[in-house]
């Protein structure tokens, strides 16, 4: 659910002494690489359950106590367990269960940010969880023990800040092409026609999706269609219109495409997603 916060402020909220999360805005150096950073500890035995629908985010999670249970479009079972890991992109809904003993960092980049920061092609996170120590080496156990150690929220925020901004300095821009094509998508909605990007490019289809599946982990046909349907759900919680307005607004054939797509992507009716249930 949605936060308000001001730049470099942290928001507090518990439900019932069950929960505290804390999260910030990034420094602005970081605009376009990480979207947000948060913390999270459960402060009493319970069991928790929460479905992440699929988004344009690329999480870093590293956890100082009890793993999540995690499954791709299912209910985890019980080899599902993840504690400090990292995951790409996947177009679908995430099932995250907990049972009262997490506790964690989780830092939140955008697609290309993500490219940037792990220094690797994306198609090796996309669809999956990788562990800590397989996307960042020794640098990853060395930032999880310091924030495990840091004294308050406040302090792991600025060391994940700090480590962020570190890697950063030594890492390669996002060429230009890509960016350009990822913000066209992006800020239409997912409403750009892929060919048409193609030929502004000079590229071929087949040579963008290539660039798109190492820079972001999935093509441009997949992007747009997280990306259009982002739109299509932040459009419900904001106006009266109805949900065929709504799909014809967003780009989709008819209100039934839609529909599928939300199951596609999020598991859930538009209308009982749209109410946050």
């Amino acid at each position: 659910m949605p936060i308000e916060m001001q730049r470099r402020k942290e928001q507090d909220r518990s439900i019932s002494g069950l929960f505290e999360m804390r999260r910030r805005l990034p420094n602005p150096a970081l605009d376009g690489v990480v979207t947000d950073i948060c913390g999270y500890r459960e402060t009493a035995p319970g069991y928790f359950h929460n479905t992440e629908y699929a988004s344009l985010t690329v999480p870093l999670v590293i956890s100082f106590a009890e793993p999540f249970a995690i499954g791709l479009g299912r209910t985890p079972g019980d080899n599902d367990r993840f504690a400090s890991f990292a995951a790409g992109l996947y177009a679908g809904p995430v099932m995250i269960q907990s049972f009262g003993g997490a506790c964690c960092v989780q830092v939140n980049f955008t697609p290309l940010g993500a490219r940037r920061f792990f220094g690797r092609p994306m198609s090796e996170l996309a669809d999956r969880m990788v562990a800590l120590d397989d996307v960042l080496g020794l640098e990853g156990i060395a930032l999880r023990e310091r924030l495990g150690n840091a004294p308050d929220w406040n302090m792991r925020f600025d060391l994940a800040e700090m480590f962020v901004a570190g890697r950063l300095a030594a890492a390669r821009e996002t060429p230009a092409e890509i960016a350009w094509a990822y913000d066209r998508i992006v800020f239409s909605g997912g409403r750009t026609r892929i060919a048409s990007l193609a030929e502004k490019l000079g590229w071929s289809r087949k040579h963008l999706a290539g660039r798109f599946t190492d820079a972001t982990g999935i093509g441009p046909k997949t992007l747009s269609r997280i990306a259009r349907f982002n739109r299509a759900l932040g459009l419900s919680r904001q106006q009266a219109s109805g949900w065929a307005d709504i799909a014809a607004d967003c780009g989709y054939a008819d209100q039934a495409h839609l529909a599928r797509e939300f199951r596609d992507l999020a598991g859930e009716t538009p209308t009982a997603l749209s109410m946050g249930v």
